[in-house]
Formats: structure tokens, sequence, C-alpha cells
């Protein structure tokens, strides 16, 4: 079986500039997607998808491969990690390349460990499931949310505002940080969710999504607080 890592990086981030390469805790957050990923020993291939020169030359120094520079429709604001990831498969198909299984990995994801990709790759092969999804529950109950009408608080779901939080199904949402899923299945259904993908429920102290400044603290925090768990 051939995989690949596939970081998607692309070079503009209007809420935090330069996003994909800013220091985290030390060096640029992109080289913890690829530190993790070349670690793992998992792949055929750990390569960065990217538009820039600049976030290019930092992830070849960091040990990834960018055997070209993502094309102008995969890269403005409407293109889809879809889009990209498509692409990029089509890109080493051209060159005779195909691989088995793809690892797409964001690259402001510090809380990836070489451990969580082994992990992922080993559930998805125990299974017949197209692809895998990392997912972390919402802390808060969203049966029991609020929205604003009228400038008055109301229940989003009265039906549920006098249920007490244990007696709720959890609900979970997209960690942010990598998928898994079969290459075959991709090309198939042409998504990376499919109706036959499988969890794998990691806590929240291991996940944050970065947007604002505020995040990318909260982010540094967690990480540092994740490092000293493992001693």
């Amino acid at each position: 079986m051939t995989s690949i890592a596939i970081i998607t990086a692309r070079g503009g981030s209007k809420r935090i500039p330069h996003k994909n390469i800013k220091d985290f805790c030390g060096k640029p957050i992109i080289a913890y997607s690829i530190e993790a990923a070349l670690e793992s020993g998992l792949f055929d291939e750990v390569m960065v998808s990217t538009d820039s020169m600049e976030i290019a030359d930092i992830a070849k120094r960091y040990g990834a491969d960018v055997p070209f520079l993502r094309s102008e429709s995969a890269s403005n604001d409407y293109a889809t990690t879809n889009d990209v990831l498509h692409e990029v498969l089509s890109e080493y198909e051209a060159r005779g390349i195909k691989f088995d299984v793809m690892f797409c990995i964001y690259p402001t994801a510090p809380f990836v460990t070489p451990g969580k990709l082994k992990t992922a790759l080993d559930s998805l092969e125990r299974t017949t499931a197209d692809s895998l999804l990392p997912v972390v529950s919402f802390s808060f109950p969203p049966q029991r949310g609020m929205i604003i009408r009228d400038d008055r608080i109301v229940y989003q779901f009265p039906e549920f505002k006098l249920s007490r939080s244990q007696d709720l199904e959890p609900v979970y949402h997209d960690c942010g940080q990598f998928y898994v899923c079969k290459v075959e299945a991709f090309r198939k259904f042409k998504s990376i969710v499919t109706d036959n993908t499988i969890p794998l429920v990691l806590p929240e102290s291991e996940v944050q999504d970065i947007d604002t400044e505020s995040d990318w603290q909260i982010a540094e925090m967690k990480y540092r607080l994740m490092k000293q768990r493992e001693g």
C-alpha cells in the first residue's frame, strides 16, 4: 500500500497574516505538520501544496517535498480542499505515481502527532470505511443553544430546554487537523467525507481552531500543556 501526506498551505491569509509560517512556540507552525508526517514513517511522500515560494522554501527546510506550485484555480478564495487534493493527485498521476491512501494534513495543526497519524491509519485499515475524520465533542450541548430574535433570547430547540446535559446525545465537530481517505473512494465520491466515514475522537484539550490572535495564544497554551503531559 502506498500513501501520501498532503499538507495544504495557501499563501494568502486575511485574518492572521502569514498564518501558515507564523512562529508557534519557537518554529513555523507548518513545521509541526511536516515533522509529524515524516516521523510517523507512514508515507511514501510528504508534500506541501502551496502557491507561495516563501512557504515552499520553509517546507523544504523542514524536509517536505514541493514538486510543483499550486495552480491559480486551486489557490483562489473559492477553491476547496477537495479541489487542492484532486490537483495534487492528478499531478502525481501525470508523473506515473499513484497512491492508495492519502492524508490531508492542515499546516496549522500543531496538535497532530506521529502517534495520532498511526492510530488513524490503523483504525481505517481495520474497517471497510472509505475515510476517517478526527472529531471532538462540543463542550456545551448545541441542543440547548440559544438564538436572538427581536432582541430577545430564545431557545433554538425549545424541546430540549429542560433536558439535562448528560441526557443529550453528544454532538461532534471536525477537529480541523487532518483527514485520511482511500484514494479510490475520493475519486469516486469527489469528497473526503462520505457516508462511510469513521471517527477518531480527540480530547478538547488537544483541539483548537486558530482563526484569531486570541485563538493562537490559546493554542500555544494547550500545546505546552500537551507536551508537559507527554513528559
